[in-house]
Parts: C-alpha cells; structure tokens; sequence
C-alpha cells in the first residue's frame, strides 16, 4: 500500500504540472496538438482532400477545411462502418458510440479510435480523480468502488470488425483490467440491454456493496438510487452506503436535481463533480468546488474552435481560437479530435465564465431553444429560473420540458411547461410567476417580448402525473442513461406527443 500511494502522488504531480501549464499556454498547447493530429492524418482520404500536408497555421487550417456537421461527414462514416479504413483518422477504427444527443429516432455513429479511447475518454477521467483527490487530500476512493450507471445498449456488430453501441458500453469494454477492481456493477450487468431488468439487478448487486463514488446522469442514477431504497426499506442512502463520498454527474445539468440528491444523500461531507464527457470526446472537468464551471482540458486531443451563437445559421460565421474568445457570451462548439472528426460543430453550447485558465459552464444545445417569437430563450435560462422557482416555493422537479404556444386570431403567443414534480410547490400561482420573472431578469429578449404582455403572454405551467416522462421515454424506446429529455423544443413535436400520452 505505500508504494501505490506513492505512485499515485507522483503521477498526480506530474499530471498537475502538466495541467497547470496548459492553464497559462492554452494555444500554444492547442496549436501543437492540431498540427499532430494534420501530421498523423496527412495520408488519409480526408487529409489529402484538403491537403494537410501543406497547412502551416492554425487560421490556414481554418480557410482550408470546411466546418461539418454529422450529416456533411456521414457518407465518409459510411465508408468505415463497411470496412474501409485509412478514411478520416491514421489508424483502424472499429468502434462506433451511437448516439441521438436528444429523443430522436435517427442515430448518429460516431467514431471511436484507440487514440481517442485511451488519451481524451480515459485520460481524462483520471483527471477527474486526480484533480478531485488533489482538491480532497481526505478522499477514500480507493477504498471501495464505484458505481458507473452508463446506457442501455450492448456492443453489437455492424460487420466482422466494425462494432456500436453507446459510449458508456464501448468504454466498459475497452477498460483496463486493473480498472476492474475500482468499479461495479461488473460488465455482464452493466452492459444488459434491457433497462428495467438492468436497474433491478444493479440494484440487488450493488446495495451489498462498498459503493464510495456514483458516476453517471442525475436523473437516472437517482432511478437507482430509489429502487434500492424501496428494495431496502431504507429511508436514505447512506444507510446502504455509509461511505459513500462522491457523485461524478454530467450530460444534463444537476440543477433541478441538487435538492433532491441531497435529500437521498443526506450528508454535508457528500460532494458533487462535474464533468463534460460526450460520445465524441472529454472535454472539461470542475476543478473547484465552490463554483459550477468546468476546466475545458486542452490536452486530451480534441482542438477546440468556437462560433458565436447569434452567427451559427451564417454562410460564413467568425470561429475563434480558445484565446480570441469573451466572457459572457455563448458560443458554439467546433472540434477536431483524435477520432478523426474535423472542425466538427457538436451542437453543444458553452459560456466561458474565465480566462487563463479557460473555464466554461454549459448553456445548451443548438437545437435545444425556443425562439418562436425572438425570445431567444436556452436551457441555462431555463434551468436558473427554475431552479429560483423550486427554491422559493419548497418544489423539487423530478423531469420538465418547455415548448411554444403559437399565436392565434384571437390569443397571443406563450410557452408552454410541462413538469413532472417530485414534490409540487406549496403555491403554484407563485412557482409560475417567479418562473416568468426570472426569466425575465435572465433574458432581456424574452422580457421585451412579455413587456406588458404585448407579444408574449404568460407562461403555462401545467403538471403532470408521475412517471410521464418515463413512459414516454420507454413507448420511444429510449430508457438508460445516454437518453435524455428534450428540455426546451422551438416546435411542438415533443410535446405534443408527451400530452397525447396522457390522455
């Protein structure tokens, strides 16, 4: 044991140093890590097409290859699923995370190199645990295991060689050995694919468990949570797992669910990290606890650019480098990784909230706004004024999702919530006009629009009955951890189909 806590010291310094020195270089760490990935890739068909043998900057690497969205790059993943390789990265690819990013039917495939599995998804979730072991030199994670609640798909064959299914699943399977020893459940029940049989089994195997960290998405790790009390007959969880110390949550924000989590985990020494690890690679990590941003990693081989939101319908947007960026504004992320995608815009949208060292908290989602009448509303709008609603009014929100209610002869336009609550406000009246309010306060598009009522009535806020969301979800086919609720639709589509299933 002093050995392998002297090996972990001196690679969490040496990791650090490295940390702390992209913190005060970002572009020149950038900038290097870009002409790696030209030079690795130069003889593929992508590279040559564009010529990567002959960029010499960064902003020549910008006027050379176009920015590309999933569908711009389909046909040349097309080719790779079939087998062809030597097409859009230097090395085979056999891996594929499938993935929607919202509810929707169509998936997307996207490539998974070594490359990318073992320097960006795997490195940087040591980072997280040695970044949060540097923050809390108390920590006991290596102690016991922890419990990663990942998706709901098992690996499965495109052909021979070529293999999908969701991130969580590829990752499981390509884990070191060592890694075995530190997580739980094991893999045959990690990578079941039928999500309720998944939850009771986990359920059952974990609880006996010395459980010290969770790792997942809130809303279906607190699922789980719930099953193994009721299973129990435990009123909280830390009477299953006494040392139980940390909860590592990403793909939604943790907003709506922080009240909750503490009523499950009811502990002032329980800590929450964030981290932003997305099918097409990891991106950033919470490195100080008393604020809500993350540390946007910039050697983990993913070169970042970025878009202003208001530009990203333009023929010919600005795309800035990491260090052209302002604070305060929303962005649009552009990425080319180690999995061969180039100037690859992800749909994810961030707000840089510091500077040397660059740290970000996410915004949303591209398609993920309403802007039916210029209000221009996105879910961190959304999320803080609910999250003052639900403080305000004692509520806690198990799910919710927002959507236009457009104009008539006779009626003015509005937004329409629906909000599935674990517990319900204790005056409703209050709860929506604290929501309108804030956002309001938020959003000065949104509150010119609600000026006086002119162009935009007020909110309707309309609960719905327990497990809603969860039905839907389930008719759609679409439980386990990588499926998340549309928060906020410029359509109806969703919706609509939510209120159909209620009747």
């Amino acid at each position: 044991m002093p050995f392998l806590n002297s090996l972990i010291s001196w690679v969490t310094v040496k990791r650090l140093q490295q940390i702390n020195w992209y913190k005060t270089n970002p572009q020149d760490i950038q900038n290097e890590l870009l002409f790696n990935l030209l030079h690795d890739c130069r003889e593929t068909t992508w590279g040559k097409q564009y010529g990567y043998d002959s960029i010499e900057s960064p902003q020549d690497f910008q006027k050379r290859v176009p920015l590309s969205y999933y569908e711009d790059i389909e046909p040349y993943i097309e080719r790779i699923r079939k087998g062809e390789q030597q097409v859009l990265w230097h090395s085979p690819i056999k891996w594929f995370a499938k993935s929607s990013g919202t509810t929707n039917d169509k998936s997307k495939y996207i490539p998974v190199s070594k490359e990318s599995l073992e320097l960006c998804h795997f490195r940087g979730a040591r980072d997280a645990v040695l970044i949060y072991n540097h923050i809390y030199t108390d920590s006991n994670l290596w102690k016991g295991k922890t419990l990663a609640l990942g998706g709901s798909h098992q690996i499965s064959k495109f052909s021979v060689d070529s293999y999908f299914g969701d991130l969580s699943a590829i990752l499981i399977q390509n884990m070191p050995f060592w890694s075995q020893f530190y997580r739980t459940p094991d893999i045959s029940l990690a990578l079941m694919d039928e999500w309720e049989e998944k939850i009771e089994k986990i359920a059952l195997k974990t609880s006996e468990e010395n459980v010290v960290a969770l790792a997942g998405v809130p809303s279906w790790t607190m699922v789980l949570m719930k099953r193994i009390l009721d299973m129990r007959g435990a009123t909280n969880i830390l009477e299953i797992w006494p040392n139980l110390e940390l909860f590592i949550h990403g793909g939604v924000s943790f907003a709506p669910y922080r009240e909750q989590f503490k009523s499950l985990i009811p502990s002032d020494s329980m800590r929450y990290l964030e981290t932003y690890n997305a099918s097409e690679g990891f991106f950033a990590i919470q490195d100080t606890p008393s604020t809500q941003d993350m540390l946007l990693m910039l050697d983990l081989g993913v070169f970042y650019e970025f878009i202003p939101l208001e530009q990203i319908h333009d023929s010919n947007p600005d795309v800035l480098l990491v260090t052209d960026v302002e604070l305060g504004k929303n962005y649009a992320i552009v990425i080319t990784t180690n999995s061969g995608l180039w100037r690859y815009i992800i749909g994810d949208t961030v707000e840089f909230t510091s500077k040397y060292p660059y740290k970000i908290k996410i915004t949303g989602r591209i398609k993920h706004f309403i802007n039916a009448f210029g209000e221009e509303l996105i879910i961190d709008n959304a999320e803080h004024a609910l999250a003052k609603a639900c403080k305000k009014t004692s509520a806690k929100i198990r799910e919710y999702t927002a959507a236009p209610v457009y104009m008539s002869e006779s009626d003015k336009g509005r937004h329409q919530w629906l909000i599935e609550f674990v517990q319900e406000p204790v005056d409703f009246n209050q709860f929506q006009s604290i929501l309108d309010s804030t956002l309001q306060e938020l959003n000065s598009d949104y509150e010119s629009k609600r000026y006086k009522d002119i162009t935009l009535d007020k909110p309707l806020v309309q609960k719905v009955p327990e497990g809603t969301f969860y039905t839907w979800l389930k008719k759609k086919g679409k439980l386990g951890g990588q499926h998340k609720i549309p928060r906020l639709s410029n359509t109806r589509e969703y919706i609509d189909e939510i209120i159909k299933g209620m009747v």
